[in-house]
C-alpha cells in the first residue's frame, strides 16, 4: 500500500508533524522561561553580594576606601572561584578588587548611573560573565564620594545548569512524544477499524462469498455502507435486466423470423412480408434496448419535474393513435418533482399510457399527485378492462391476446416499480375500463 494512499498513514504522519511542532514550541517556550528564571535568580544573588559589599565598605579620614580582609562570601576570597567583585572610588581614581580576581583580566564596566542597578552579560579575555553594577553617593562626609560596586559571575556555571535542564527537558519531551504518537497510532487503528472491515466485506463480495455488506457500522460510515449496498443491488438488478432483455429479445424475434422463413416459399408475398417483419423487428429491438437502459434506482437520481414528461408522452400518443381520436386528460401539478431517473420516468409513464391508449375506445385519463412522502400515479381508460385484474404482469405473458404485442410493456413497468420499492395494482376504473395504480416511496 502506498504511503500517501493510506488514510492511517496520512493521519499518523499529520499527527506526528503536529505533535513535533507542538513539542518543539512547548520545549522552546519552557526552555526560554526557565533560562529567564535562572538568569533572574542569579542576578538577584549577585545583587545580594553587592549589598554585602555595601555593608562592609568604609572610607577613612582621607576618603580612601577601606575593606575588611575577609568577607562573608567565601568565593570572593578564593582566586579564580568564578565570583569576582570590584569597588571603584571615582573621585580618587582608586579601585578595590576581591582576592578572587588575582591574576585575571576581567571586563568590569567603568561607569554606572548613581542609584540605578545595571544587569549585563559581558565578554572578555577570561570568558563570558554575568554582571551587576550599582553606583552610590557615599555621604557620611562633608563632600559625598561616588562609588561603583560591580560583581561578576562566570557564565559557564549558568550555561552548565541550562545544559543539564535542556537535556532533561528534551529527553522527557521526546519520551512523552513517542508515547503520545504510539497512543495516537493505536487510537487511529481502533478508530479506522470499521473501514478495514468494510474493505474486507467488499473483497468477499467481489469473490462471491457474500451478496452485500452485512456488518453494523458507526454512524459516520453507516450512510456509506447503505449506499454501497444500494449500488450493489442496482448493479445486480441491471445485470438481471440485461439478461432478461436479451432473453426477451431472442424470444420476440422468433415469430418474425419464422414468418420470414415461411415467406421464402412464397416469392410473391416476400417483399411486403419482409418490409412488415423488418419494421416489427426494429420496434422490438428498440423497445428492448430502451428497457435494458432503464436505471431502476432512485437514490442517486436528481429530482425530476414530471409534468413536462407526462405532456410529451400524451402528445406523442395522440399522434400515434390519431385514427382513434382519443381524448387524453392529464392532471399533474406543474411543480411536482420526484427523485427518479428520466429514462425510468419515460419507461413507466410511456408504457402505462400506451397500454391504456391501445385499449381505450374514446378516453384516457392520467393523474399524478404526491401525498405523505409518496408518489401516486393513476391511469385509466374506457376500454374493456383487464380480463384478470388480480393477475401480476409476467415476462412474455400478455394479460390479453386481443391486440398485437409481446407481453413485455407492463412487465417492464412492474420490474421498474419493484426496483423503486413501489407497488403496482390493476383494477377496474371509474371510466368502466382498466385502471392502473402505481405508488412509489421516497428513496
Amino acid at each position: 500500500m502506498r504511503l500517501l494512499g493510506s488514510i492511517h498513514a496520512r493521519v499518523v504522519m499529520g499527527a506526528m508533524l503536529v505533535l513535533l511542532a507542538f513539542l518543539a514550541g512547548a520545549g522552546l517556550a519552557v526552555e526560554r522561561a526557565h533560562a529567564d528564571s535562572v538568569l533572574a535568580a542569579r542576578f538577584a544573588r549577585l545583587q545580594g553580594t553587592v549589598y554585602l559589599l555595601l555593608a562592609r565598605a568604609e572610607l577613612d579620614a582621607g576618603g580612601a576606601l577601606v575593606m575588611p580582609p575577609s568577607l562573608a562570601e567565601p568565593r570572593l576570597s578564593l582566586p579564580a572561584s568564578g565570583l569576582y567583585a570590584r569597588i571603584a572610588n571615582i573621585d580618587r581614581g582608586e579601585e578595590w578588587h576581591s582576592p578572587s580576581t588575582l591574576g585575571l583580566s576581567l571586563p568590569f564596566p567603568r561607569s554606572s548611573v548613581t542609584g540605578q542597578w545595571r544587569y549585563d552579560t559581558l565578554e572578555g579575555a577570561a570568558g563570558a560573565f554575568l554582571a551587576v553594577t550599582y553606583g552610590v553617593k557615599w555621604s557620611d562626609r562633608a563632600q559625598p564620594v561616588s562609588l561603583v560596586f560591580t560583581v561578576l559571575e562566570d557564565k559557564a556555571e549558568f550555561e552548565r545548569e541550562m545544559d543539564i535542564f535542556q537535556r532533561t527537558l528534551w529527553a522527557w519531551l521526546g519520551g512523552a512524544g513517542l508515547l503520545l504518537l504510539l497512543a495516537q497510532t493505536l487510537l487511529l487503528r481502533w478508530g479506522l477499524a470499521p473501514l478495514d472491515r468494510v474493505a474486507r466485506e467488499i473483497r468477499r463480495i467481489e469473490n462471491g462469498e457474500q451478496t452485500e455488506i452485512e456488518g453494523r457500522y458507526p454512524t459516520e460510515i453507516a450512510g456509506l455502507t447503505e449506499n454501497l449496498n444500494t449500488l450493489i443491488e442496482q448493479e445486480r438488478a441491471r445485470q438481471t435486466r440485461y439478461k432478461d432483455a436479451l432473453d426477451d429479445l431472442a424470444h420476440s424475434l422468433k415469430t418474425p423470423l419464422a414468418v420470414l422463413r415461411t415467406a421464402l416459399n412464397e416469392p410473391a408475398q416476400l417483399p411486403a412480408m419482409v418490409t412488415q417483419q423488418v419494421a416489427r423487428m426494429d420496434g422490438i429491438v428498440q423497445h428492448q434496448l430502451g428497457r435494458a437502459a432503464a436505471s431502476g434506482a432512485a437514490r442517486f437520481a436528481p429530482h425530476l419535474v414530471l409534468a413536462p414528461i407526462l405532456h410529451r408522452i400524451r402528445d406523442s400518443l395522440a399522434k400515434v393513435y390519431a385514427e382513434k381520436n382519443l381524448a387524453f386528460t392529464v392532471d399533474c401539478p406543474p411543480d411536482l418533482s420526484w427523485r427518479i431517473d428520466e429514462g425510468d420516468a419515460f419507461e413507466i409513464l410511456g408504457n402505462i399510457l400506451d397500454n391504456a391508449a391501445k385499449w381505450a375506445k374514446h378516453r384516457v385519463e392520467a393523474r399524478i399527485w404526491r401525498d405523505a412522502g409518496r408518489l401516486f400515479i393513476r391511469v385509466q381508460d374506457d376500454g374493456p378492462g383487464f380480463s384478470d385484474p388480480q393477475a401480476v404482469p409476467q415476462r412474455r405473458v400478455r394479460l390479453d391476446e386481443r391486440v398485437p404485442g409481446h407481453g413485455i410493456g407492463l412487465t417492464v413497468v412492474s420490474d421498474l416499480v419493484a426496483s423503486h420499492q413501489g407497488e403496482l395494482k390493476l383494477s377496474r376504473g371509474a371510466l368502466g375500463g382498466a385502471q392502473l395504480d402505481i405508488v412509489l416511496r421516497a428513496a
